[in-house]
């Protein structure tokens, strides 16, 4: 035996008790390596816990024990999977029949291989992994830091859904938090085909884990004379306000956040100015003591520009006062060499916010590694991921977080909503809207302020306006609709719901004790429920079964469920509003609650009614809520063009999140006063003014779009979002929103199919082109176009006027437009045609697409003929599912699925033997089939003649 393998003897001796040469201890699922840093750095232990045969668990600590509590987002494992250790050196191995594990016990080092030792994935040399000592409210823990080394031609996607138009993360920075607009996941998926979940629940950072520094903190400031030390504040009022014009210095420009001692001011904001019509300039120059690329955040309310060295940066971007957004940019900067800032802010509100902030350039080599921070938590906990591809990777963050269940039909058709039906007569008069004029719809969403005014949280009606309740369901059921209603976390201190939750300790009691007072009438003093406790989650759904479920409402709206305890505070106020919860404080726990939320109304209705799919929509979201059967939407976002932009790598990003179901409010929330000005001149004149010309294009716009996402759904506030209330009958914008919802409709067969696959093959439905053609690098950085399930590839229009766009399209046996069946190689790019009312979508050739008849709801009738589309080309493959639709049958096999698959060699389509069966399925159909290829280009027509082949379930060969 030589010197090293005698020290390691010893070593393992005072660990394990033994002196076998081994450096670990197997368990029963992996193994525990004691490390000893070199250096003199405390000695640590790093776990592997195999939870799949290409699924590992990574735990390291500090300490001299891992601190393991109960994961929130990931399942129980329900089987063993088999695995073998060895060690060779310094070096255990850890290895399934997929995948290896290596740790270095000299460092703690981790990297991962495939079985045939391809690098995948490896940390930082020397591990890695900084611990920094926390402690909040008397608990204990780290803030951690776990940087992986990262190839220059790597790209990351997922990490949730944000609002600063990003798409590839790599070399990006992004700060994990929950926010109205900001739903945060820690989870990403390489274009390598791995993913990694980060299991923490506090305040994260993606990339750089420092937080923006003010400008002056980076920069030398010079105000527009030139006097060091600040930039100038120039405030110049409304005419009519009275006010007379401030002029200041900025040391800072940090208007981010209500004071909270008077949550009726900005911090450091000119007090008593009326900011409402006023303009205000930031100017003077920076100079920066490094050179590189600086990236900055833009914080802003109102309309807001940014130049640098004169150059336009940020054109114009608006956002409603009382909901901020967020915007990255970056700009290269030369060591000593000032240039001028300039930002122009008209601010859109009597209280309004504004700033910029800068990180300091990063070595590029740096900044494109794959870093993760997080605020708070016991140990270091991630899970490795791999996969054969990005849908594998995505399968095996459901394996370890759980499955999405398929969502009922009825959820795949429109929803229609605003902010907010006032009574009962408004509510059914919009569904009778929509069947007096034969546009399709399954879904109406009566919004917040249903009950009375001093009761929110009651789940009581406002008899005045809804003065029966169980008439107003009954009606809309009547008239083939469901309905769902919205359910906020939020009591108010004199209702009986509230009283029950804090005679238990389950209300937050920071606002309470503040006296905050919400926006409603006089105002009103409220408070949240912690959702962290189980007996709190079972409360909270019986006030729910025992008010609203008699009534038959069939879906769940649960809004605020960041929680939204208080807009635009900052971080550490927000975190006192939310906590301590019942499992620690909130800065351990800050980014989870809408998991817990959802998992109280999931279990509780299942508990109660196992005959009856649950549907929830929710603002918010984290790691593993798709096993909730719970969608999200992307909050209340602008109604700007660059908002409808924004959406699509919010919505793409989520879906790789692991998420399927992700919907938006079309059209945009919040509303420009040009746009309601527009719409009350058309009310008054019939006369369509600029403003309201552009609202109903970009509404067109914003339909065509929607249509294609995992959920079709308008909401928003004034001007009204009903269709005829856009735009009348015969206007181009209600000609395309009604020729895309039957399309849809049409659509479903082929759409509710891709329910199923989310079930059974852990399915994306929405999903980015690098998903499918990752092999072409081009596709790494296209986030503004999207494959609708495997066949459809669409491409959106999101400039004003814009009748063309370019479109590239991937590397493949080709694309059809869909209007004129017209053939498109793959691997180019091209500038399309985009009129009005029509958005550019494009059909892979090798696709099999089912179309429906026209239907006005979901369940009308069942779909007896198919139209069979069949895109030639290449070989294609697709399975036609259904079930009953509205019940958790098919987890009990109740369900039918016909395979389809064409051979382009031999020009074949087979339509499969049909296997299973449930209730009222039709045995026979028939599928009429029309082909399309290079040299017979057809267009989409449901009256189109094709081959009819009778079908009873047996299979059938058809030489085309």
């Amino acid at each position: 035996m030589n010197m090293k393998n005698i020290s390691y003897c010893l070593l393992a001796g005072l660990i394990f008790g033994s002196c076998s040469g081994k450096v670990y201890e197997q368990t029963d699922n992996g193994v525990i390596v004691k490390v000893q840093q070199k250096g003199g750095q405390d000695t640590r232990l790093v776990r592997f816990q195999v939870m799949g045969d290409k699924l590992i668990h990574v735990s390291a600590t500090p300490e001299s024990k891992f601190t393991d509590s109960k994961s929130l987002v990931v399942v129980p494992q329900e089987k063993q999977t088999p695995f073998t250790v060895s060690q060779q050196g310094d070096t255990i191995t850890v290895s399934t029949k997929e995948v290896k594990a290596f740790v270095l016990s000299s460092t703690g080092e981790v990297w991962f291989t495939d079985e045939n030792g391809k690098m995948i994935l490896q940390e930082n040399k020397g591990g890695g992994k900084t611990f920094t000592p926390i402690e909040v409210e008397g608990t204990k823990g780290y803030s951690i830091r776990q940087v992986f080394e990262s190839p220059d031609d790597e790209a990351f996607y997922g990490l949730g859904q944000h609002q600063a138009e990003e798409f590839n993360y790599k070399g990006k920075n992004e700060e994990l938090f929950q926010y109205n607009t900001k739903v945060s996941v820690p989870f990403i998926v390489s274009n390598k085909n791995y993913g990694v979940l980060l299991d923490s629940y506090s305040l994260c950072r993606f990339g750089n884990p420092n937080d923006y520094s003010q400008l002056g903190q980076v920069f030398k400031l010079y105000d527009k004379d030139g006097k060091e030390g600040a930039l100038t504040g120039t405030y110049v009022p409304d005419a009519k306000s009275g006010a007379e014009t401030i002029v200041r210095r900025e040391p800072s420009l940090y208007f981010e956040h209500l004071k909270r001692e008077d949550l009726s001011k900005v911090v450091n904001l000119p007090e008593n100015f009326p900011f409402m019509g006023a303009k205000v300039t930031y100017e003077g120059m920076i100079e920066p003591s490094e050179s590189g690329e600086f990236k900055f955040i833009l914080y802003y309310a109102g309309y807001t520009k940014v130049y640098i060295n004169n150059e336009l940066v940020v054109p114009e971007r608006w956002r409603t006062a009382w909901n901020p957004n967020s915007y990255k940019f970056a700009v290269n900067l030369e060591a000593g060499k000032k240039v001028p800032l300039k930002i122009e802010w008209e601010p859109d509100g009597a209280v309004s916010y504004s700033g910029l902030r800068v990180l300091s350039p990063v070595d590029p080599k740096e900044q494109g590694k794959q870093s993760w921070w997080s605020e708070m938590t016991k140990q270091l906990d991630y899970y490795f991921v791999a996969g054969d591809n990005m849908d594998d990777v995505i399968s095996g963050y459901r394996t370890l977080t759980g499955k999405a269940p398929i969502m009922p039909k009825w959820a795949m058709g429109f929803w229609q909503s605003r902010e907010k039906y006032n009574t009962s007569d408004e509510m059914l008069g919009a569904l009778k809207g929509f069947r007096n004029r034969q546009i399709p719809i399954d879904n109406i969403v009566l919004d917040w302020n249903h009950w009375p005014e001093d009761a929110w949280g009651s789940h009581e009606f406002d008899k005045n306006r809804f003065p029966d309740p169980q008439a107003m369901v009954d009606s809309i059921h009547a008239m083939h609709g469901r309905m769902m209603i919205s359910v906020w976390p939020k009591f108010y201190v004199t209702t009986e719901h509230y009283k029950e939750f804090d005679k238990n300790g389950w209300i937050y009691q920071q606002s309470v004790k503040d006296s905050l007072k919400d926006w409603v009438g006089p105002g009103y003093h409220y408070g949240f429920y912690d959702a962290y406790d189980a007996d709190a989650r079972k409360l909270f759904w019986k006030q729910m079964y025992e008010h609203y479920y008699p009534l038959g409402i069939d879906a769940w709206w649960m809004d605020a469920s960041e929680p939204n305890v208080r807009d635009c505070t900052d971080l550490q106020y927000r975190k006192d509003l939310c906590g301590p919860t019942a499992l620690g404080p909130s800065a351990e726990y800050f980014n989870a609650y809408a998991l817990m939320n959802a998992e109280a109304i999931y279990d509780g209705q299942r508990s109660v009614d196992n005959n009856k799919r649950v549907f929830l929509l929710t603002r918010s979201g984290f790691a593993g809520l798709q096993r909730y059967s719970t969608a999200t939407w992307s909050g209340d976002i602008g109604t700007r063009w660059e908002d409808m932009k924004a959406q699509i790598t919010a919505g793409l990003n989520f879906a790789v999140s692991g998420i399927p179901y992700w919907t938006m409010d079309i059209g945009g929330f919040c509303v420009e006063n040009r746009y309601v000005a527009g719409q009350k001149q058309w009310n008054e004149t019939k006369t369509e003014n600029a403003d309201y010309k552009e609202w109903r294009e970009l509404n067109a716009r914003w339909y065509q779009f929607g249509a294609f996402c995992p959920l079709y759904r308008a909401h928003g506030q004034y001007p009204f979002r009903e269709i005829w209330e856009i735009a009348p009958e015969g206007h181009p914008a209600y000609n395309s929103v009604v020729y895309y919802s039957k399309l849809r409709y049409r659509m479903m067969p082929y759409i509710y199919s891709l329910a199923g696959m989310t079930w059974f093959n852990d399915y994306t439905i929405m999903r980015p082109l690098v998903m499918d053609f990752t092999a072409d690098t081009n596709v790494n950085n296209v986030g503004d176009q999207f494959m609708f399930g495997p066949s459809f590839m669409v491409s959106p229009v999101y400039h004003y006027g814009d009748r063309s766009r370019e479109v590239y399209f991937p590397k493949s046996a080709g694309w059809y437009d869909f209007y004129t069946g017209k053939f498109q190689a793959g691997g180019e790019k091209k500038m399309v045609d985009a009129p009005y009312e029509r958005i550019p979508l494009f059909v892979r050739a090798g696709s099999i697409v089912p179309f429906g008849p026209e239907i006005q709801y979901t369940d009308e009738k069942q779909a007896e003929h198919i139209k069979l589309y069949v895109y030639q080309g290449a070989d294609a493959a697709f399975t036609l599912y259904e079930d009953e639709g509205v019940n958790y049958n098919y987890e009990q096999g109740k369900y039918a699925m016909i395979p389809m698959t064409y051979n382009e060699a031999k020009k074949q389509l087979v339509i499969g033997e049909r296997t299973g069966e449930f209730d009222g399925m039709l045995k026979e159909r028939t599928f009429e089939i029309i082909q399309v290829n290079a040299n017979s280009p057809k267009p989409f027509d449901m009256n189109a003649k094709g081959i009819v082949v009778k079908y009873n379930g047996t299979s059938q060969t058809i030489q085309l």
